[in-house]
């Protein structure tokens, strides 16, 4: 048997220039970082002759072609397994909530299935090879940000160049740093889940007319960078720019907001937040806040006590936690 656990990702600037609608005219940027929550991939051999494959369904097929889930499929396809085999998906946080799931889930699943054949790849590989099946073989309206993040894992500066390849710049933060950062960090349930695809596509055929927008979101990415690398963290001014770039992405249109959320963030501006974006490509799903420590009661207490997730950076990408010796 095989285990992998893979992180999820927190974006804080420069989402939608990682789609191709944007980088293919110019270089595209995002800072992110992967939190301590997970998508836990196994895979075991089967006594019986066919697959078996457990997640929120469950799949029992003769062959691999057959398999109803597509990124399953499509991972066992290109790292050739047939079978016999048994696959289980587990995920800590719930699917279409703009952590990343999709990509988190491709990224492990590629590594467990190439260490069941006893082979070893790189991250770059993983996560190239999770773009090429979720955007080429599935035409998926995504970006490539989510792939690099769960395989690199960390604080990263992602660059997407216009021939299609991707740079990953680890953020050298120190622990004093990651910590204020937990410390200063929000999340909150707004117990939507929704598809991003739809979002997405309208983003992609609406790129070019705003350009101007997703430049000044990827232009954003950069100081934030240089403001977690200082001695040490001006979280106001951090937070000051995250607020900004949730305007820019609020007159995007296409959806991304909802009144809800518009709501919760007023509210918590008020009670002392001093930034935030709504995770993913919008919609539903987390909201993030940035605020000093002693004012996350009143902002809690304002919002009406909503499920909250605790934020901890996970500076690891995707790994293998368990390997039986049998498999």
């Amino acid at each position: 048997m095989i285990i992998t656990q893979t992180p999820f990702r927190v974006s804080f600037a420069g989402g939608g220039t990682d789609l191709p609608a944007f980088y293919q005219e110019e270089p595209g940027a995002v800072l992110s970082v992967t939190i301590a929550r997970h998508i836990y991939v196994t895979v075991h051999g089967r006594f019986k002759n066919n697959i078996r494959v457990a997640y929120s369904k469950m799949e029992i097929r003769d062959r691999v072609a057959d398999i109803n889930h597509e990124l399953v499929r499509e991972s066992m396809i290109v790292t050739e397994q047939k079978g016999p085999i048994e696959i289980t998906t587990i995920g800590d946080v719930p699917a279409g909530t703009g952590m990343g799931s999709s990509s988190t889930l491709t990224v492990g699943m590629l590594n467990a299935l190439y260490a069941y054949s006893n082979r070893i790849v790189n991250r770059e590989q993983l996560a190239a090879q999770a773009c090429d099946i979720e955007i080429n073989r599935l035409q998926k309206p995504i970006g490539r940000q989510d792939q690099y993040a769960a395989a690199y894992g960390g604080m990263n500066f992602i660059r997407f160049n216009p021939d299609d390849t991707v740079d990953v710049e680890p953020v050298p933060c120190d622990l004093e740093t990651f910590k204020t950062l937990e410390d200063w960090t929000l999340l909150i349930y707004t117990d939507q889940q929704r598809n991003a695809d739809s979002i997405l596509k309208q983003q992609s055929a609406g790129t070019k007319d705003r350009m101007n927008i997703l430049r000044r979101m990827r232009d954003l990415a950069d100081p934030m960078r240089q403001i977690l690398t200082g001695d040490r963290p001006d979280m106001e001014s951090f937070a000051g720019l995250l607020h900004e770039g949730w305007e820019l992405k609020r007159s995007l249109g296409f959806g991304i907001s909802m009144q809800q959320v518009e709501d919760w963030y007023a509210a918590a501006r008020k009670e002392g937040a001093l930034g935030g974006k709504l995770l993913g490509a919008g919609g539903g799903g987390f909201l993030l806040l940035l605020a000093p420590p002693d004012r996350h009661a009143a902002i809690r207490t304002a919002l009406g006590h909503p499920q909250e997730l605790d934020f901890q950076v996970d500076r690891s990408g995707s790994r293998i936690i368990f390997v039986s010796e049998h498999h």
